[in-house]
């Protein structure tokens, strides 16, 4: 069954650089039906790195990602997250617990190869 895959930054980048078959990996998910997304957090993150030569390339590649806002119930589930793995000791970045929470309110699977900074059991990796 098709499903939706929500990419983490990291994997992004890669694919906007060519790195490690990120490309190939995507596409052989989108032959096989599946969905491409990314969130506000994505879009910041790519933009807030990009080089201006890189902006039409960037801009075609986002643009054909499904787009996945941050709402007020994201917002509060990762602070929840970010709250609950503090208690655990083990302090997770904003960025990464927002991504987190997009994936989890939508049922997503995250599409990454940062899975430390990923570690909700609950969540679809």
């Amino acid at each position: 069954m098709p499903e939706t895959f929500l990419l983490d930054t990291s994997r992004i980048i890669d694919a906007l650089n060519g790195r490690r078959d990120c490309k190939a990996h995507l596409s052989h998910l989108l032959d096989q039906g599946h969905t491409l997304a990314c969130c506000t957090i994505n879009v910041i993150e790519v933009y807030a790195g990009m080089r201006p030569k890189e902006r039409a390339a960037t801009d075609a590649f986002l643009e054909n990602l499904e787009y996945y806002d941050v709402t007020w119930k994201i917002a509060e589930r990762a602070g929840r997250l970010r709250y609950d793995w503090a208690r655990k000791g083990q302090t997770l970045s904003l960025a990464d617990v927002t991504i987190a929470a997009v994936a989890l309110e939508n049922d997503l699977v995250l599409l990454t190869d940062n899975h430390r900074h990923f570690p909700m059991l609950e969540l679809p990796v």
